[in-house]
């Protein structure tokens, strides 16, 4: 066998198929020394091959430079070729995905289901849907992957109806079916649909267990029922998890705790967190989270302190929970360096939900004035919830002039927010300012703009 042929290549290529170095020498050799070949389809499958090796070893902008070779050398593309290709494409999706299809259709493989699934795959995430669906039509039998990937196509765009009619035209469905569609409803807020299709799928004569994303999106679900029954479903869950699965994961378990943080199971929580074998970022926060928010901000701030021992390091979400736990305790020094600290030593860049945190920490300790410039020395115009902290630090202190001034701002971001106004009426009524309350009972009115029915709910163990 000539040790400049395309067979002798493959054979070392697939030798060393993991072998970083191998692969780049290679590569450069295929690179510089074209190799000769009676059969071309030995050199397709030679740079079919390098694509997929750079692809495992997470260099997929290399499998697009192999393509740009293999094009040059007019080693002749085929089906093999592009599902690996658009997998590397999609690391970084730009233009090279509308050089692929049109690739894919010169070389008169669009009609090949794996081909035509990776690219729906690659248009969904990019957001782009109606190329999506154009390639999605044309495949003959779209098989369930294709499917799948559409309805996750439709589900990210929010285009539920869509999403949904797909998914009840389906002859089959699996796991990733049903999840899709309960993700789905989690992200556009319809919890309770989004349990009507976990019961639907667990009552299914063809059944199908859940997986790990089932368990989150559900339990996320029960989390945004706290109020409507979430807490009792959030139960059962938890039971199935314990019965079938058999360890918790770091997403299940996070979630769990997440749920039982924000009903005030807090010792449900905590259970659930030491239970767990692995604990990322994301579980530490959980934990924080609900430490901070039932009223135990100073175990959140020692959790804190070991998670940083342990060698995770804190991310956006985290200092959302200590700076949190801190405006609750009125820890107003410990808040002030904990997010001057954020940037330099964590190297985590303050987001409004940050600054919103800090003119709360000040507000609730009274200290309105700093609250205010803090507020003006903030590098963008504060949004909705910056402002609300404010005002509400403006009702429990009793500061009128500057309630009304931060409440003309909220009601100018936020005209038609029924909150706002019933919270400026009430601090002028409690004041005995009554022209002022009644005047802003009127704007409602006038605007067409109602209060929702407050309502209560006891669930019974």
């Amino acid at each position: 066998m000539p040790p400049h042929s395309s067979e002798f290549l493959l054979q070392l290529l697939q030798r060393f198929i993991k072998n970083s170095n191998q692969i780049k020498q290679i590569h450069a050799f295929v690179t510089s020394h074209t190799p000769q070949d009676s059969e071309n389809y030995k050199l397709t499958l030679l740079y079919n091959t390098l694509i997929r090796a750079y692809l495992n070893i997470n260099q997929p902008h290399k499998s697009l430079l192999v393509f740009t070779r293999m094009l040059s050398c007019q080693a002749h593309p085929n089906a093999l070729t592009f599902p690996s290709l658009i997998k590397a494409a999609s690391f970084s999706p730009s233009l090279s995905s509308l050089t692929l299809h049109s690739q894919a259709i010169k070389c008169g493989v669009l009609a090949d289901s794996f081909v035509g699934t990776s690219l729906v795959k690659l248009y969904s995430q990019m957001d782009y849907l109606c190329n999506a669906r154009l390639v999605f039509d044309e495949i003959p039998s779209p098989c369930i992957v294709a499917c799948n990937a559409m309805i996750d196509g439709y589900v990210k765009n929010g285009d539920m109806d869509s999403a949904i009619l797909l998914f009840e035209n389906m002859l089959k469905r699996d796991v990733v079916s049903w999840t899709s569609i309960i993700n789905g409803f989690v992200r556009n807020g319809c919890f309770g649909e989004a349990i009507c299709v976990f019961k639907n799928m667990m009552g299914n004569v063809n059944l199908v267990r859940p997986n790990e994303a089932t368990y989150v999106s559900v339990l996320s679900s029960c989390a945004g029922l706290v109020n409507e029954g979430g807490l009792y479903l959030g139960k059962q869950v938890h039971g199935y998890i314990l019965r079938n699965e058999i360890v918790l994961s770091v997403f299940m378990g996070t979630a769990l705790i997440d749920l039982y943080g924000k009903v005030g199971c807090l010792e449900r929580a905590i259970r659930v967190f030491k239970s767990m074998v692995i604990k990322d970022v994301c579980t530490w926060n959980a934990m924080i989270s609900s430490l901070a928010s039932n009223s135990r901000e100073k175990e959140a701030l020692v959790m804190f302190d070991e998670m940083k021992e342990k060698g995770l390091r804190a991310n956006e979400i985290t200092f959302v929970a200590v700076l949190t736990a801190c405006a609750r305790a009125q820890l107003v020094e410990l808040g002030l360096e904990l997010f001057h600290s954020m940037l330099g030593k964590f190297e985590v860049v303050p987001i409004m939900e940050h600054y919103g945190c800090v003119v709360d920490l000040l507000g609730r300790a009274g200290l309105l004035s700093e609250a205010k410039e803090f507020m003006r020395s903030m590098p963008f115009e504060p949004d909705a919830s910056v402002l609300g902290a404010l005002l509400g630090a403006c009702k429990i202190h009793g500061a009128v002039d500057l309630c009304h001034e931060v409440g003309r701002r909220l009601l100018e971001l936020q005209p038609k927010h029924c909150g706002r106004y019933v919270v400026l009426s009430n601090i002028h009524a409690g004041l005995e300012r009554w022209n002022h309350a009644t005047d802003l009972r009127k704007a409602m009115v006038e605007a067409g703009i109602r209060k929702i029915p407050a309502y209560s709910l006891i669930e019974a163990s």
